[in-house]
């Protein structure tokens, strides 16, 4: 599926239209340069990459937002578990160009992810960001009190979604990666990306 968005009137505007879809081998290169123009290269130190190296996100949720053949936005979910039996997902990261950020193109990219999470079957989504932007999707730290992370997270930014009414309630312990291994080839050719142990 491919959501359109105008940009007419929009300085710089790349394209005349966004087109969100899902991600291909070829958004890989022009994804990393994103990722590291918003994040900065520390941003494979933080505790959420813990739970996404060396793992694929997880079936239909990883995407692209496009401006002609220039990839501006991005986002992906991962399968993860809250505790020893909870399935959930981590979403993350979520990065939009600078030069386009007042756009909406962040808010695409969240609301289709969301849908096509609540369309999988999946129950509860969980990130690690700013709660005064992700509210406006139903994010909270509510329900959050008694899960951890494999690192340090400030507790005001561990936010949570129930895709089903109740999936957080009693959530407790860890939150563990679950989705599937990269392989090897594929860990070797992203490079720096994936810290895929030897």
């Amino acid at each position: 599926m491919t959501v359109h968005v105008s940009l007419q009137g929009l300085a710089p505007a790349p394209a005349s239209a966004i087109i969100v879809s899902d991600e291909r081998p070829c958004h890989v290169e022009p994804r990393e340069a994103l990722l590291d123009q918003a994040f900065g290269a520390d941003r494979f130190e933080k505790t959420s990459e813990r739970l996404r190296e060396g793992r694929l996100p997880a079936d239909r949720l990883a995407l692209v937002a496009t401006a002609g053949e220039r990839l501006v936005g991005t986002v992906r979910l991962w399968n993860v578990t809250l505790g020893p039996d909870r399935p959930a997902l981590l979403l993350g990261p979520l990065a939009v160009d600078g030069t386009i950020r007042s756009a909406g193109i962040g808010g695409l990219l969240m609301r289709e992810a969301i849908e096509r999470a609540r369309e999988e079957g999946h129950r509860a989504v969980i990130l690690v960001g700013d709660e005064a932007y992700y509210r406006r999707f139903g994010f909270s730290p509510e329900k959050m009190e008694r899960l951890w992370m494999p690192g340090p997270v400030e507790r005001s930014r561990f936010l949570g979604l129930e895709l089903v009414p109740g999936a957080l309630d009693g959530a407790l312990g860890l939150v563990s990666p679950t989705g599937r291994e990269m392989p090897r080839w594929q860990g070797l050719e992203l490079g720096r990306a994936w810290r895929i142990a030897a």
